[in-house]
């Protein structure tokens, strides 16, 4: 009799001892806590996609009806050559500083990795990172003073006696070109960093072992085993710098209109939202077309050295 009048609670515990099988009241399940976590992150990507989707709609209207109207007239209106002219510029430059990045980033990357002072690499990761602590538009007026006509460069290029006349950096692409440099430079040097810190130190003895220099065993060993790092800080510049608008406006003003400072142009004095949403969309979309395929020809290159390996 006492065995049958016993209470389901104790049922419970006598099939799961340690009361596993059991939630508490009002607790989560098991399943439900990973999406808990990831909840703050999933609401952020979800904005972003429906401001992407708004975007996207708003470039099929018409200014002044862009709820209700739907045209192609504005992708139409972008084969104008002025646009086209600068989607190649705004590209064209985001890849020069992506190449320029990558090489300067190299060395910076590799003396982080090697250096065994723990101050030392403390102090190079926060001359890295400074650039991204500090605002766009302190950056692109530091800019200006270095880069002016009788700004620091200058001055010091009179009087080492190498130029005679000032030279005109600013409103010109290689004065937009070094600012997007030294802007993007941390998004080169940290996942590259990383690549280079999962390569074991012990494949450069075997290669100096072997009889190999410092440059051939940077060139066949340790860059193609950091290469996954190299790639994804190179897309990052180039998506970073194909975006820009800050430094290409401060530094090149309307002479060197990349897409950016077009798409600005459109909104705040012709207030043409759905022109500028889709002068958005091309870019977005040649950014992605770019990145994809320059991974797709990197997954492929790699393939390829495997391979022959």
């Amino acid at each position: 009799m006492t065995m049958m009048s016993a209470t389901p609670t104790q049922h419970v515990r006598a099939g799961d001892p340690r009361g596993q099988g059991a939630t508490a009241p009002g607790a989560l399940p098991p399943h439900a806590r990973p999406w808990l976590l990831l909840a703050p992150i999933l609401v952020f990507l979800a904005v972003l996609t429906a401001a992407s989707l708004v975007v996207l709609r708003m470039s099929f209207a018409e200014s002044g009806n862009e709820w209700r109207s739907f045209t192609l007239q504005n992708y139409v209106e972008l084969a104008d050559s002025y646009f086209l002219k600068s989607l190649w510029l705004t590209l064209r430059l985001a890849a020069q500083s992506m190449v320029c990045a990558v090489v300067l980033a190299i060395p910076v990357a590799l003396a982080m990795t090697r250096t065994e002072s723990r101050l030392a690499r403390r102090l190079l990761l926060a001359g890295v990172l400074l650039p991204l602590l500090v605002n766009l538009l302190l950056q692109g007026y530091g800019w200006l003073v270095i880069l002016g006509p009788a700004g620091l460069l200058n001055h010091a290029l009179i009087a080492s006696g190498a130029i005679e006349r000032p030279l005109m950096w600013l409103y010109r692409e290689h004065g937009v070109l070094l600012g997007l440099i030294q802007t993007a430079f941390p998004l080169a040097v940290l996942p590259m960093s990383s690549a280079m810190r999962a390569v074991s130190a012990s494949y450069e003895e075997a290669a100096a072992t072997l009889g190999a220099t410092r440059w051939q065993t940077l060139r066949h060993v340790v860059l193609p085993l950091a290469m996954p790092g190299i790639v994804s800080g190179a897309l990052l510049v180039f998506a970073y710098n194909a975006s820009a608008f800050a430094v290409p406006l401060l530094l090149g003003g309307r002479r060197v209109p990349m897409l950016a400072v077009l798409v600005h142009d459109q909104v705040a004095p012709l207030l043409n939202w759905p022109a500028a949403s889709a002068s958005g969309v091309v870019l977005m979309a040649a950014t992605l077309l770019v990145m994809t395929l320059s991974q797709r020809l990197a997954q492929r290159t790699q393939r390829l050295k495997e391979s022959d390996a």
